[in-house]
């Protein structure tokens, strides 16, 4: 049995702010965690190779796991 965690991801702009709980198998990377919960699909602009992202405020890599 795969062991899952709950995460939660956010994204924000000026005028729209998202945050998506997901639920991830354990292993999963930061990138894809980001995939699975969908938020691209609301920020259709977000290019993720480039985005910086983090984990309680602290910078890491998108192939960080989780």
């Amino acid at each position: 049995m795969i062991e899952s965690i709950n995460v939660e991801v956010a994204y924000a702009l000026p005028e729209k702010q998202i945050i998506r709980a997901v639920n991830v198998d354990a292993g999963t990377t930061i990138g894809a965690a980001i995939v699975q919960s969908g938020i691209m699909m609301d920020f259709p602009d977000l290019e993720l190779e480039d985005a910086k992202v983090g984990i309680f405020g602290k910078a890491a890599a998108m192939t960080t796991v989780l």
